[in-house]
């Protein structure tokens, strides 16, 4: 029979582990040490073999015996345990729960096993336990099985051994208490870290700084704070720093190595990628005032806004209204760009992403296709994608204009402290944004100081935009602490003064901001796209239209409306709702 050593066997002792055999036939001639039975559930063809213990493991058993020796625990054997909660019995167990074929030590246990020892979860049904003390260890923790010596760590220049014990004092790499996870010692330097702190890279490159970053094990003695989560970083621990001259740059190591944040390239013996200025920017310009865009065949000329003439253009990239900013005019054709729209880099960094994003200007396809990832509201202008093509992740992003405007960290008109983009990993679903009072998901805004948040859709919408029935311009009120009654200029309702709203000081108005944008305000007019296989256009709505909405049965109120052969729907959430068999039938 052919043997292929493979593994370790869970029941010798880690310090002088026993080297699993993997041998030919599914099913071995005596029982599964872990399942107890002969025939395998498995669909491999062979099975494991501890010579010197002289147990067997179908293929799949092998990592979960019913005892172990682990080095949580090195005093005492742990059992696999089974708990009836019901009567509150424990029970020797197979990993199946199958327990005929073994000797079964049923008790009423007077040790209460409600949290594992080691990381201080709830233990479930199945777990290890001593027999002789008060030891429980969850499946998680018993399948993570750490060396006890690692001989050349890349952190360290000495010998690390695994502490037996969950760690809880600070990490000297990380600096955070983490006892669930194991940790190693150094008793010549008096240095312990956790386990995935051993290797964390030397050098590395975050889209959140322009430099690249190098992990100080002993920072210099600053006070200073992280540029990712904004709260102190202990110059007593390890943290990743710019080299850079006059640059004060620095970040926890978690922080900077998260998922999320870092993209897991190690960058110590990787050259400098060279400065690619020329190949990312817009545009050129051809003459005074004039530049020519990537995005359009045509000269586009720096012009000054008329308010009369240029009211009802819409920025390409954008897709906000030409307001009392200049503005990009194409001398040809009816194609705008704001002023800062124009300068937006075809390639750049963003903290919203841990990889590099490339501008999109094709026009998109499908409604299914339109949201942006961050303020999930429907886009028709230009958009940022993944710029590696082999990330999982990017493939399913993509961010509007108005949300890659938003830097890193800045000071909001709402709030008298700067924000900070925070990462979905830290408060998703538990923040609640401050202008529309709706939990914020995803990428959102957060104060460094105080708890107040914004989502991404309340910090993108302008501070100041042009009303068709009014010359003056409406400014964004945060709120106000009064008693006063407002209503609304619009939809005539009562404006609450203690929520975000538009207002008119020369006029006397007040309008909510939903009015004020309706449902499509960022829907270019002449915009076709798909729905469920049918050709929907964007019409430009207007006093001697507004059609009446298929699906409602209303007239349709905003500035555009959504128009499918003969059949017109008011919103697009109108449209998701429409009877698509039904399409092209005229409105009774």
């Amino acid at each position: 029979m052919a043997t292929k050593e493979e593994g370790r066997c869970h029941i010798s002792h880690p310090a002088l582990p026993h080297t699993l055999s993997r041998r030919t036939g599914k099913n071995p001639r005596s029982s599964c040490f872990s399942c107890g039975k002969r025939e395998s559930d498995w669909s491999d063809h062979f099975h494991y073999h501890c010579k010197i213990c002289d147990v067997k493991f179908h293929a799949g058993c092998q990592n979960i015996p019913r005892k172990i020796t682990h080095p949580f625990h090195l005093q005492h054997p742990l059992t696999l345990t089974d708990r009836n909660y019901e009567t509150k019995i424990l029970s020797d167990t197979t990993y199946q729960g199958k327990s005929e074929p073994v000797d079964i030590n049923v008790t009423i246990s007077e040790v209460i096993f409600d949290k594992c020892t080691w990381c201080s979860e709830k233990l479930g049904a199945i777990f290890y336990r001593c027999s002789l003390c008060s030891f429980g260890l969850d499946i998680s923790c018993a399948i993570n099985v750490p060396v006890l010596t690692i001989a050349n760590p890349k952190s360290h220049h000495h010998s690390l051994v695994f502490f037996p014990r969950p760690l809880l004092v600070p990490c000297d790499a990380c600096g955070l208490v983490d006892k669930s996870e194991p940790s190693y010692v150094c008793s010549q330097c008096s240095y312990i870290v956790h386990q995935s702190c051993i290797d964390l890279p030397r050098v590395i490159k975050i889209t959140r700084h322009p430099h690249r970053l190098s992990h100080t094990p002993y920072p210099p003695p600053t006070i200073l704070s992280c540029r990712i989560c904004y709260k102190k970083v202990d110059i007593k621990y390890g943290n990743y720093s710019c080299n850079h001259d006059d640059c004060s740059y620095v970040v926890h190591s978690k922080c900077a190595t998260h998922e999320e944040v870092w993209d897991g390239e190690e960058l110590e013996w990787e050259p400098e990628e060279p400065d690619q200025t020329e190949d990312i920017a817009p545009f050129k310009r051809v003459g005074v005032d004039l530049i020519k865009h990537f995005s359009h065949d045509n000269c586009l000329k720096l012009e000054k806004f008329d308010g009369l003439r240029d009211t009802k253009k819409q920025c390409q990239a954008c897709v906000l209204p030409i307001n009392s900013h200049d503005f990009y005019n194409c001398v040809e054709c009816e194609f705008f760009l704001h002023e800062v729209c124009a300068g937006l880099l075809r390639k750049l960094d963003h903290a919203l992403h841990n990889h590099s994003l490339v501008v999109d200007t094709s026009p998109l396809q499908n409604l299914y296709s339109m949201n942006c990832s961050t303020c999930f509201r429907a886009l028709t202008g230009f958009r940022y994608k993944c710029a590696k093509k082999d990330c999982m992740i990017g493939k399913h992003l993509q961010f509007d204009v108005r949300c890659i405007l938003i830097p890193d960290c800045f000071t909001h008109q709402s709030h008298e402290h700067p924000v900070f983009i925070s990462s979905t990993y830290s408060g998703f679903g538990k923040t609640l944004c401050k202008g529309c009072k709706e939990i914020c998901y995803g990428s959102y805004l957060h104060c460094t100081l105080c708890e107040f948040a914004l989502c991404f859709q309340c910090a993108t919408i302008p501070n100041e935009i042009y009303y068709k029935y009014d010359e003056h311009l409406l400014f964004l009120s945060y709120g106000e602490d009064t008693y006063d009654t407002y209503w609304c200029e619009i939809c005539e309702k009562k404006v609450d003064p203690t929520q975000w709203f538009y207002s008119c000081n020369k006029c006397c108005i007040t309008i909510h901001r939903k009015c004020v944008f309706g449902s499509s305000v960022y829907m270019k007019p002449s915009f076709t796209f798909y729905y469920n296989s049918a050709m929907v256009e964007v019409v430009r709505n207007g006093i001697s239209t507004r059609p009446i909405c298929r699906q409602c049965n209303h007239r349709c109120p905003d500035s555009v409306y959504y128009r499918s052969g003969e059949t017109a729907n008011c919103s697009l959430q109108c449209l998701s709702n429409a009877k698509w068999d039904k399409l092209d039938e005229q409105p009774t």
